[in-house]
């Protein structure tokens, strides 16, 4: 059904369809109307559900661990400093295999205080163990929160999966979707049966102590899983599109196919880069844009097969490594390490931190410096006028 919803009103409508069984979150800006929608949604009767409030977001993460430990779907929420308050436990939550989905909506980091949208809260748990998925638009939102329960709960899988969505752009947007019915997320995503749980019939231990003799290889048993994500996703896009008539991958290529400059990005500036690029395109200039859709696992195939014939690459961060270069063009420039066949130019821009906005004349400005020698870490649309002093 086409619905004209709120980005976290839609979430919090397509989360309920999927029936977890617990819900904890503590509010924080701007995720919280996702929460909020469906505490409502259990007070009026029409989620049968546990909502269990708690006094932080590491509380929060606690109760979906030990929920989920019990053999029960959940689901949480958060951003930013909250996402960061919940770190200890979401490492834990991936270290035990329990596949927790999180809603993350982007938020920059403290200090300065900042409530608007950038990607380093979620860029920097990279290496939590948790699945990253990131949305262009509310419908991505929606379904990604689909495929983030159907993954993670595979038996082969059983790892916590992390939705991605730009704050305020996308929690607070108001777009049409296409809400699943419920029947059609039946089919998709079956009644939860974790292959193991806590159990005082059947004990098992979930958490323990590893010495040296054992704790190496349970890194490594989530490094190989995250190799038969990769392997076992196509599938799942298929299903997905055969269901719901919507069809996904790792990467979207959007006019890449003859591009002689192409942009790299994630999230909701994608949209708006496509708009440059058609229009760029109209002036005669072969231009084209990769969307990164999964970022954990690092889908590098398809992102290679997709960049090696493009002459110069532009990689658009909106996050830092500080003191290194930023997290995406890293992750791309190694990519291409090595490689007989590359771009000649891989540039690193950064881009809307603390919720800048990302205009038409911005994605205009890194194409034209695509033209250039190559660059890294440049940022676009830096103000002088505030840089006389560095502190």
């Amino acid at each position: 059904m086409r619905e004209f919803l709120e980005g976290s009103q839609a979430i919090a409508k397509v989360v309920s369809l999927c029936k977890p069984g617990v819900i904890s979150a503590y509010p924080i800006t701007p995720q919280t109307h996702i929460v909020e929608g469906l505490a409502q949604l259990i007070a009026d009767g029409k989620l049968n559900s546990q909502f269990i409030n708690v006094e932080s977001e590491h509380s929060a993460a606690s109760v979906v661990l030990g929920a989920s430990a019990c053999g029960v779907r959940v689901f949480t929420a958060t951003s930013s400093q909250g996402l960061f308050l919940m770190a200890e436990v979401l490492f834990n939550i991936a270290g035990m295999r329990l596949p927790v989905v999180l809603t993350c909506a982007n938020r920059a980091m403290s200090a300065p205080i900042s409530i608007w949208n950038d990607h380093q809260d979620s860029i920097s748990l990279r290496d939590s163990g948790l699945i990253q998925l990131y949305a262009e638009n509310i419908q991505e939102a929606v379904d990604w929160h689909l495929l983030a329960y159907r993954l993670a709960e595979s038996r082969n899988i059983m790892l916590p999966a992390m939705v991605c969505i730009d704050g305020y752009i996308l929690t607070h947007g108001v777009e049409p979707v296409d809400m699943p019915e419920e029947g059609e997320i039946d089919r998709f995503l079956p009644e939860y049966q974790p292959p193991y749980k806590l159990d005082v019939d059947n004990p098992i231990t979930l958490g323990c102590l590893a010495d040296p003799e054992y704790y190496m290889e349970t890194r490594f048993a989530i490094q190989e899983t995250y190799k038969d994500i990769l392997a076992s996703m196509p599938q799942l896009f298929k299903e997905f599109g055969s269901i719901f008539g919507r069809s996904y991958n790792f990467v979207e290529r959007y006019r890449l196919d003859d591009a002689e400059k192409a942009i790299v990005a994630m999230g909701s500036v994608c949209g708006t880069i496509k708009d440059v690029v058609d229009e760029l395109r109209k002036k005669g200039k072969k231009v084209g844009l990769l969307k990164i859709s999964v970022f954990r696992p690092f889908p590098y195939q398809e992102i290679y097969a997709s960049l090696r014939s493009i002459p110069k690459v532009a990689v658009v961060d909106r996050a830092l490594s500080l003191g290194s270069f930023a997290p995406l063009v890293s992750e791309i420039k190694a990519l291409f390490f090595g490689k007989k066949k590359t771009p000649k130019i891989v540039s690193g821009f950064v881009a809307g931190l603390g919720g800048r906005d990302i205009t038409k004349d911005s994605v205009k400005q890194i194409f034209r410096q695509l033209n250039q020698r190559e660059v890294s870490g440049k940022f676009v649309d830096l103000k002088p006028e505030l840089l006389q002093d560095k502190i």
